[in-house]
């Protein structure tokens, strides 16, 4: 019979050198930097198991593994629980869960130490967050009036009502809600407070802290918490001695994964946890050159990086650097990509990557790197987008009938992209369309924003959230919807004095308002559905949430009450389609059929053959710019600078003036583009498609009016 030695040395023995290194840590600080396809949660999963053997470990003291979802919590528990059944050890002896999850743990084990009001706390959802961040901008625009006319007036304002109205529109539905999401997210994941913030020189940052505090009252009345307030409870719990003691007695040690894309009160949460004999017992896995979610999270790809460069100078820096997913004609592009964008123009001030070059792993390794189908790479520079989607579903379906067993998927940067695809490939095509899911995890959304329009027609608010399904349906062209939005009835029914604007829409809307006279009200949602052009699959979920809502309301069904009744449904999340903890590769990863799906969602998956295409400058990297109706307040864009500043005065950094922070903004962002192109060429196992159309939409929202379009940079780069 095996000893817990044998144990340890097998699963040694199964691991490549860089993994090795993992599995030998006998304690303190280690960071671990992991290239795609290094085998991370592989060797994580190890380095726990034998963590556990080495050390007998049991209940209650436990090694505490923490990573970003529910899923990859699925994925490592299993890896772990198979190497301890048989070896016989003690399943109890570990604990894997979310960042959130762990936080919330935490601050329910002591209500009283968090700050969270007595008794069940209710945890908002997404939407119901939005609607009291919606809340607390009304409130400071009643108490603010003086200040409020000081934003409208902006810059360039003669008084003209049409234009207040529409500054006013804007401000009010879409700039300060974002700019109290920006202030809600950068305050409770950096440990700010509003004093500071009120405290500063920018009245950008003390415009945020009104909107903060006016938000948090909301929560407080509510009895609420949200997703951030979990550990901000956590870390308020663990300020008191004697608990922060019992917690990091449990505690043997704390592996995480997915490292980059942690906020700073996270990490610093998992360090005190980490710390019970006065050292840090912390093993942090990641990849800063796949952190693509810094722009619109409240992660800080910084900080990883900072630990790793601090474990260096201890030489407890671990370098992962063998990939056995890809064939070595996709590790060379994606190297090629990594040299190119540091020393490009892109690399200033700070390089979008570590140099951290991928390498084949060793010959005869059991996951040694497959061989490539055909060349192993193609770049394309098509004609049109028609003919780019044509030739790519093509070159898919001949690879797929060659070996049905191939996994294949096409990357696209954005939901609308993916729309364009799903309607040109070849019928023939075995697709999986992963981006309608989503879309119709969004029709109950959709359809309440249009009933609430209908029952109030004449407010701006309700008349811009229809605008807005509209233009994201591709149903009306492009424009400036604040202005349309401002006044209602004047866009609705103008006189013949008034200026004739966005025909198409106006008689979109008219119908929908006809309809509503004209109709019963169990009609609506499916005239609603056919307006706004769903496909069957959203119909017949627009079908099902008829019936959902006609069984609840039992005959009270007006429009006022079947309004409510979505909207209470959407609040509450109550028709969700997604399961989080439902595997990926199960509905991603099938053999012999196409996934369609964004490079965002694409990350921790892998595929035989991926293709990518309409990799334009405009999207890779892009530059982010200002919409014109937004210049008013400046030629920079607020809640981005606001990001930007928030940022420089958690780190005690100097704050830029709202010029130099959105330029800053602009570079963070292109450097964020092109690690998200990274982390789409290294899904690719043996075959990958890259493209860019020489013709396509002007604007992805009205894909018929086609203009020139320039190649991405890179792209350009990697095909020279």
């Amino acid at each position: 019979m095996k000893t817990p030695t044998d144990w340890i040395a097998q699963w040694r023995a199964e691991l490549r050198p860089g993994q090795q290194a993992l599995a030998d840590w006998q304690g303190g600080e280690l960071a671990v930097s992991a290239v795609p396809g290094a085998g991370k949660s592989t060797s994580m999963a190890a380095a726990a198991a034998i963590a556990i053997a080495r050390y007998g470990l049991s209940r209650p003291k436990q090694l505490v593994l923490v990573t970003l979802t529910r899923t990859a919590v699925a994925n490592l528990r299993r890896k772990i629980v198979d190497r301890l059944r048989v070896a016989r050890l003690p399943l109890g002896s570990f604990s894997v869960t979310t960042l959130h999850s762990l936080g919330l743990t935490l601050a329910r084990s002591h209500p009283a130490l968090s700050g969270w009001t007595e008794g069940e706390t209710l945890l908002w959802t997404e939407a119901q967050k939005q609607r009291a961040l919606r809340q607390a901008v009304a409130q400071w625009i009643e108490d603010q009036p003086r200040l409020w006319q000081d934003l409208v007036s902006g810059r360039g304002f003669d008084g003209e009502d049409t234009e207040r109205l529409r500054r006013e529109t804007l401000l009010r539905s879409e700039l300060l809600p974002a700019i109290a999401k920006e202030a809600l997210m950068g305050v409770k994941s950096t440990g700010l407070t509003v004093a500071e913030l009120a405290d500063s020189r920018s009245p950008l940052l003390q415009l945020a802290g009104e909107l903060y505090t006016r938000y948090e009252a909301l929560q407080r009345a509510a009895g609420a918490i949200d997703y951030d307030d979990m550990t901000v409870g956590a870390l308020r719990v663990l300020a008191d001695p004697a608990v922060r003691a019992q917690w990091q007695a449990q505690t043997f040690a704390v592996f995480e994964d997915e490292a980059q894309d942690s906020t700073p009160l996270q990490s610093r949460l998992l360090e005190i946890l980490a710390a019970g004999d006065g050292q840090r017992h912390l093993v942090r896995v990641g990849d800063p050159n796949q952190s693509i979610n810094a722009s619109f999270t409240a992660a800080d790809p910084r900080f990883f990086r900072e630990f790793c460069d601090r474990c260096a100078q201890q030489n407890r820096l671990v370098v992962m650097d063998q990939a056995g997913r890809s064939s070595p004609e996709i590790i060379a592009t994606a190297n090629a990509l990594v040299r190119w964008a540091n020393v490009s123009i892109y690399g200033q001030p700070e390089p979008p990557f570590r140099l951290q070059i991928l390498h084949p792993v060793p010959p005869g390794d059991r996951q040694g790197n497959p061989v490539a189908l055909g060349p192993g790479v193609e770049i394309h520079f098509p004609n049109t987008i028609q003919t780019e989607v044509q030739t790519l579903g093509d070159r898919l379906q001949q690879l797929l009938q060659d070996n049905p067993n191939l996994t294949a998927a096409i990357l696209v940067r954005q939901h609308n992209h993916a729309r364009y695809v799903a309607n040109h490939l070849p019928k023939t095509l075995n697709l999986y369309d992963a981006e309608s899911r989503e879309r119709q995890s969004q029709i109950p959304t959709e359809l309440l924003k249009v009933l609430q329009f209908l029952g109030r027609p004449h407010s701006p608010e309700r008349l811009r959230q229809t605008l807005e399904v509209l233009r994201e349906r591709q149903l009306i062209p492009p424009g400036d919807l604040n202005a349309w939005a401002a006044s209602p009835e004047t866009f609705l029914y103008p006189t013949p004095l008034d200026p004739a604007i966005a025909s198409p829409a106006r008689q979109k809307c008219i119908g929908l308002l006809q309809a509503r006279l004209q109709l019963p009200v169990s009609y609506l949602l499916p005239f609603v559905a056919l307006t706004l052009d769903y496909d069957a699959g959203e119909l017949a979920t627009t079908d099902q949430l008829g019936q959902t809502l006609h069984s609840r309301l039992r005959g009270r069904y007006d429009l006022p009450t079947l309004t409510a009744a979505l909207e209470e449904g959407v609040l509450n999340h109550a028709f969700a389609v997604e399961d989080e903890t439902e595997p990926l590769e199960e509905r991603y990863m099938q053999p012999g059929r196409v996934t369609l799906t964004t490079l965002h969602k694409a990350k921790g998956l892998e595929w035989d053959v991926v293709g990518i295409p309409f990799l334009h400058e405009r999207t890779c990297p892009g530059s982010a710019y200002v919409p014109e109706p937004q210049r008013f307040l400046g030629d920079y864009s607020l809640p981005e600078v606001l990001r930007a500043q928030l940022r420089a005065l958690a780190a005690a950094e100097a704050l830029a003036e709202p010029a130099i922070a959105w330029e800053r903004h602009k570079q963070l962002r292109q450097s964020e583009e092109l690690r998200l192109l990274y982390v789409g060429i290294t899904r690719a196992k043996r075959r990958l498609w890259l493209s860019a159309a020489q013709r396509g939409p002007l604007s992805w929202n009205a894909p018929d009016k086609w203009e020139d379009l320039r190649p991405s940079p890179a792209l350009v780069a990697l095909s020279s």
